[in-house]
């Protein structure tokens, strides 16, 4: 029997590639994606373990399981500071540069 791509297996890289960049648009995108590929790396994983010698390109699958990971946790480590960021300077204060400005001279000064 002629071996087959496994199915997502590409995909799987993919997504944990977008994970690891979509952490750096406030880390919502990245954490998407990062979830996407676990999930689908872990179904992948499954089917690939059934019949291993059936398919080829589990390397993608491992390594896009991987990223998304990664992402995953960047993306998660993102969102905490963009909320600390958000509650410690204020929204209106984030909004306004001259306040902003004000409160960062404050902050030197201590």
């Amino acid at each position: 029997m002629e071996k087959q791509q496994i199915p997502n297996g590409t995909l799987v890289l993919v997504m944990g590639i977008l994970s690891i960049i979509g952490c750096c648009c406030y880390g919502l995108p990245g954490l998407v994606f990062g979830i996407v590929a676990v999930v689908m790396g872990n179904k992948a994983t499954k089917i690939y373990m059934e019949a291993p010698e059936n398919y080829t390109g589990f390397g993608n699958v491992k390594a896009g399981k991987i990223m998304g990971i990664i992402g995953i946790v960047l993306s998660v480590l993102t969102v905490i500071f963009f909320i600390w960021y958000i509650s410690y300077f204020g929204w209106e204060t984030i909004q306004d540069q001259e306040a902003m400005q004000r409160r960062l001279e404050e902050m030197m000064a201590q």
